[in-house]
């Protein structure tokens, strides 16, 4: 057990004792803080599986003979900063000297957790969320230029840890919030300026195939620096760089003998903070940060003054013909520690929307509504009449709180309910729902539903709203056609135009079509044949495995095969894919982008949406299957109007005269 004290992370976010903070580091040291207190717990946690028992253990042993009070045996929301990087419900953690990213699922801790909601960022996102909150003490200034006010920011830190690298984030200000940038900027391909950097790099491609700038813009790379120059501090040639017997000091070392004068030492970190300077400016230049660039990390703060004489600045603005616009923006060295507490704690008051206190002075919150977990977990309140709610439940009498928290736990279900229902609903007298609703400044009850009716009706969801346990039926059905909608919007937003053209082309050519779909799937392939044997091609579907892989073995060139599955790595519709290749066929495949039917297939229409679990049942995927196989009907049938079938039962001239116009829905 270990409890370190550390400084108040967190002095100006309504955060309650629910909450809690956490921090994973590369060496597998997970450290735990509830917001605002000064004491952390660190538990170690051997592997991504471990990470949901080593934080409640942590927890557990922070709170103590707490556990009585509103903090619970576990904690109700959690923010959790690790080094790695998060794509969707995937955490891909860095782990010293392995060359294979460790995976943990965020919706497996969730729920290994029993938490409502679980944040998980990139380290080097939370610590840029706090670095704009520092003071003028805390900054000191490497060049001149003069920050445009509400302009993007931009975030660079160098780690000390091993296998850290380079941090690189932006920092967006939007209205009364910031934005972070989670980014791998670290992985960009390092760009010799000079000479000297040239052979730099020459040496490092001996070591490694790809060099990125943290390569050589990290603790490592400055120790790489160090172990390239001869005493002299000038660069080895190649080959007796690639042959010195030299082993490579530490970063902090040289920094230390830097400052004592060595002149090996001297030169390492001067060439070091010039290749900063280059990535600085880069980074300037892509995110347009006018708002000034932040250099920040330990390693950065042992080298101090030498950066300001090491020809940083000079290197930051000299990009030719941008040098003027470069020469405006200010660069800061971030002479303290960030509160990397701070920052993950705002990006938890963001997530479950604590908001500014109202006129009584006290902090009105999500987490004041025990039972508001449909409004909290996921994301922003749905409307705005619930964020005013949500701002204006403590200055309400305890009754009409009930009432609040009856209606933002199930808003929709209100909008239905007689006021009888609703007063049984929240505990209180009938007059108590209508006093609420007069509080809130609305004529009554009707006039309360028409508002909320309609706030409700205009909000599309951009986040997964879970279903539980105990929803209504109005909130239960609200809730799986959002999470539709929103899987649709995601879906259309990253939509490969360039390969939805090419599948069109390829099936407008083709002399026959299979469609290959395994289990739920073949519901999919099923939907496309009707279609698209109305557009006079031959297609087939079949659902037996063992004939998909025959009727394979019997295409030609020109033929294609639409093969549908939601995970991309059915063993048996690989094996048929693999086939209908060997034939000459071409393969459309409607999957995941990074599944092994993608990696086979010819075009691959990426669909990436993440059912949870692969052995739960393919809902919200199916329809985005069938939503890509409508895609590609319409679109085909564009380029082949004439080709249109009209339906069976009907005459031939029941189309009128452009028979797709009535046959196409998205048409007319």
């Amino acid at each position: 057990m270990d409890l370190t004290p550390v400084l108040p992370s967190t002095p100006f976010v309504n955060l309650d004792a629910t909450c809690a903070l956490a921090v994973l580091d590369a060496s597998g040291q997970l450290s735990v803080q509830r917001p605002g207190q000064a004491m952390v717990h660190k538990q170690f946690c051997p592997s991504p599986d471990d990470v949901p028992v080593a934080l409640l253990a942590a927890w557990r042993a922070l709170n103590g003979d707490r556990l009585v009070d509103a903090s619970g045996d576990a904690p109700r929301h959690v923010a959790l900063a690790v080094p790695g990087s998060i794509h969707g419900d995937l955490v891909h953690l860095t782990v010293p000297g392995s060359a294979v990213a460790q995976s943990g699922s965020v919706q497996a801790w969730r729920e290994a957790l029993s938490a409502q909601t679980l944040l998980v960022v990139n380290d080097f996102t939370a610590l840029a969320m706090a670095v704009p909150q520092l003071g003028a003490q805390a900054l000191s200034a490497v060049g001149v230029g003069q920050a445009v006010p509400g302009a993007v920011q931009a975030v660079i830190g160098p780690s000390l840890s091993e296998g850290a690298g380079l941090g690189v984030s932006g920092v967006i200000p939007s209205a009364d919030r910031r934005i972070t940038l989670g980014s791998e900027g670290g992985h960009t391909t390092f760009a010799p300026a000079d000479a000297d950097e040239l052979r730099l790099l020459q040496a490092a491609w001996q070591r490694w195939s790809h060099v990125s700038a943290e390569r050589m813009v990290s603790a490592a790379g400055l120790s790489f620096v160090w172990s390239a120059l001869d005493h002299q501090g000038q660069c080895l040639a190649m080959d007796e760089a690639a042959s010195s017997d030299d082993v490579a000091l530490p970063a902090l070392q040289v920094v230390s003998q830097a400052h004592a004068g060595d002149a090996r030492s001297l030169r390492a970190v001067q060439m070091w903070c010039r290749m900063l300077g280059t990535l600085a400016a880069d980074v300037a230049l892509t995110l347009g940060a006018s708002g000034g660039v932040y250099l920040c990390g330990e390693l950065l703060r042992q080298v101090g003054p030498l950066l300001a004489s090491s020809g940083f600045r000079e290197r930051f603005e000299a990009k030719g013909r941008l040098a003027p616009y470069l020469a405006k923006v200010p660069t800061w060295l971030v002479t303290e520690a960030p509160p990397l507490w701070q920052g993950l704690a705002m990006l938890l008051a963001e997530q479950v929307r604590v908001l500014p206190a109202g006129p009584s002075g006290k902090a009105a919150s999500r987490l004041d509504a025990a039972d508001a977990a449909d409004a909290t977990a996921q994301g922003p309140a749905p409307s705005a009449l619930l964020a005013r709610i949500q701002a204006h439940r403590v200055e309400l009498s305890p009754a009409e709180q009930r009432v609040a928290d009856h209606v933002l736990a199930h808003p929709r279900s209100v909008v239905n309910e007689p006021v009888s229902d609703i007063a049984r609903m929240a505990s209180v007298s009938q007059p108590t729902v209508i006093r609420f609703c007069r509080s809130l400044g609305f004529d009554g009850l009707s006039d309360f539903k028409l508002k909320l009716a309609s706030h409700l009706s205009g909000a599309v969801p951009l986040a997964h709203s879970q279903v539980r346990v105990g929803d209504s039926a109005p909130d239960l059905s609200a809730k799986v056609l959002d999470n539709t909608v929103a899987a649709i919007v995601a879906l259309r937003d990253g939509l490969n135009g360039q390969a939805v053209a090419r599948a069109i082309d390829l099936l407008r050519q083709a002399r026959r079509v299979e469609f290959h779909g395994v289990g739920n799937s073949h519901i999919v392939a099923v939907d496309a044949q009707y279609k698209f044997l109305r557009f006079g091609i031959s297609a087939t579907a079949h659902a037996d495995s063992a004939l998909q892989s025959m009727a394979a073995d019997l295409l030609m060139p020109g033929d294609v095969v639409v093969a549908v599955s939601r995970s991309g790595a059915v063993p048996e519709l690989l094996t048929a894919v693999s086939r209908a290749l060997a034939a000459g066929a071409s393969v459309v495949a409607i999957t995941a982008s990074d599944s092994p039917l993608a990696r086979k297939a010819t075009v691959t229409l990426a669909v990436d949406h993440v059912e949870g679990r692969t052995v739960q049942l393919s809902m919200v995927s199916r329809i985005l299957h069938l939503l890509m196989i409508d895609v590609l009907a319409v679109g085909l049938a564009m380029q082949r109007p004439d080709a249109v079938r009209t339906p069976f039962g009907l005459r031939d001239d029941a189309a009128g005269l452009q028979p797709w116009v009535d046959w196409i829905s998205h048409a007319r």
